[in-house]
């Protein structure tokens, strides 16, 4: 079985290696790849898509631009999910990513480095029981909803980012193509908010043990 790709983005030469360290620490089998800036990250994916990315906040940097690190998960989630590690601080500004389960946030204190290896084994195993289509025997039905959050919101993601980056320019588009933009993002939103009702319908129901007996 081919081992799955882990991408860590991350500016800092020494926390980098630390990632790394503790990846192989886990004792899963990984191919790791390694890049300094999330525009590094994205050149690498022509020799395939990584099944996890890590994006540390030294590749993202508060100072500057606004909202840097929701812009550069935000893209790296396109391709796949994202686990983040930033100062406590920066959580707020992933809000709408972390809800739509195209991210997962790790604070950059303690043992954040364990953690962050644990929410990447743990979003390989949901992306193998995606590929796969069903759940290994014996292993709970219960993450189908994080799976049909993670597998429709991430390239909806991308969508509603890329719709929104049209429209921020739509001086220079014309008028039918702004309106189809518009259609666009908004079917996107809906079709989000739908993928919304039913995972939480289906959470719901693996939490009555009647009903999902």
């Amino acid at each position: 079985m081919k081992e799955p790709i882990i991408q860590i983005v991350c500016a800092d030469l020494g926390l980098l290696r630390k990632y790394r360290a503790e990846l192989e620490r886990s004792g899963d089998c990984y191919q790791v790849r390694l890049a300094l800036s999330p525009g590094e990250a994205r050149r690498g994916f022509r020799q395939g898509e990584p099944s996890v990315i890590l994006l540390d906040e030294s590749a993202a940097p508060a100072t500057g631009q606004k909202g840097a690190l929701e812009s550069a998960a935000a893209q790296l989630a396109e391709a796949a999910a994202v686990v983040v590690v930033a100062g406590a601080r920066r959580q707020a500004e992933l809000a709408f990513l972390i809800a739509s389960g195209a991210v997962d946030f790790v604070a950059r204190s303690g043992s954040f480095l364990s953690i962050a290896a644990e929410r990447i084994a743990r979003r390989v195993r949901l992306a193998d029981y995606a590929a796969a289509g069903s759940f290994p025997a014996g292993e709970p039905s219960g993450d189908f909803g994080e799976i049909l959050r993670h597998e429709v919101n991430n390239p909806l993601t991308g969508i509603l980012g890329n719709a929104e980056l049209l429209l921020a320019r739509r001086d220079r588009l014309p008028p039918a193509a702004v309106e189809r933009v518009e259609t666009i993002a908004e079917l996107a939103v809906r079709l989000r908010e739908t993928v919304r009702r039913l995972s939480h319908a289906w959470d719901g129901r693996q939490d009555d043990p009647v009903r999902s007996a």
